[in-house]
């Protein structure tokens, strides 16, 4: 489960504010239970239980299926991230974009692979070819299994600017037929050719349904990524503030028109957990590719 600092968030903060839960989510973790027995096991009534039940089920963190008079319970997520505001108080100049994630100019990919928008799949899943649908621009959510796509990034830069500093965001997880909470990927991003960092994705997620992922997606399909941030600075590469690489914005050509934004799971990385990358009204975030770049 993926969370940042907002009002949306607050039921599940709330869920967690309190012992008792955290001891059903405990009990949970290794089995399913019902209500008498998770009665039984923290010492409560059964009426008492059940409203803990019910707090936790309204959070997603817990699922409940009746089987004849009995209702049981059990854990619905892995994990839970949160995400925090981040303010970088930079004193310079600055334009931003945002890249829609079908507006790819290059890729070479592997299944399985495919595009999706708002009223279904964009072509034929598993089939590459797809991926130069004129329709692919329409895109929401793109996924591969291994490969890489390549988007331009407009240079405003005038003669007489400086580039000081980049910052990208992205929705990313990995890629798994359906989906796989527990699958790692290393997902490589470069900007003009040279390695930003690599991020290792836990999972392709489906625990719970993105906030603006469209109703007709399957619930076991990928739901949501990661918002993640990738910055390139005079001091090195970092991955949500974190060293990642030592390439420095200085070693990005001012000059060119534009530059190569690649997103890539190599063949040979330790992870080859495939990469999915959400867009506008999919996911948990409802952006492209967004990019601020700083100049003096």
């Amino acid at each position: 489960m993926d969370l940042d600092i907002s009002d949306k968030s607050i039921p599940v903060f709330a869920a967690l504010d309190s012992k008792v839960r955290v001891h059903i989510i405990q009990l949970l973790s290794k089995q399913k239970m019902n209500v008498s027995e998770i009665s039984k096991a923290i010492g409560l009534s059964s009426p008492i239980t059940i409203m803990h039940l019910n707090k936790l089920a309204d959070a997603n963190i817990i699922r409940t299926e009746k089987k004849g008079n009995q209702r049981i319970s059990s854990l619905q997520v892995d994990t839970i991230d949160i995400t925090f505001p981040q303010q970088l108080y930079i004193p310079y100049e600055n334009w931003n974009i945002e890249l829609p994630i079908g507006q790819f100019t290059n890729f070479d990919v592997k299944p399985s692979c495919g595009l999706a928008g708002q009223t279904g799949f964009i072509g034929k899943v598993d089939n590459p070819s797809y991926f130069m649908d004129p329709e692919r621009y329409k895109a929401g959510m793109i996924w591969f299994s291994k490969g890489y796509v390549e988007y331009q990034v407009p240079n405003y830069l005038k003669q007489d600017q400086e580039l000081e500093m980049i910052e990208l965001s992205m929705e990313l997880s990995s890629e798994f037929p359906f989906s796989n909470n527990r699958w790692p990927s290393d997902i490589t991003v470069s900007l003009d050719g040279k390695e930003i960092g690599t991020w290792t994705s836990p999972g392709d997620f489906s625990d719970v349904r993105g906030r603006y992922t469209p109703k007709w997606v399957y619930n076991d399909m990928n739901q949501y990524g990661m918002l993640k941030s990738f910055r390139l600075s005079k001091h090195g590469s970092y991955i949500d503030g974190q060293h990642s690489a030592d390439t420095l914005v200085t070693d990005i050509d001012p000059t060119k028109n534009s530059w190569t934004l690649r997103f890539e799971v190599k063949s040979d990385a330790k992870n080859v957990g495939g990469c999915t990358i959400f867009g506008n009204k999919f996911g948990n975030y409802d952006q492209g590719i967004k990019g601020t770049f700083y100049f003096s």
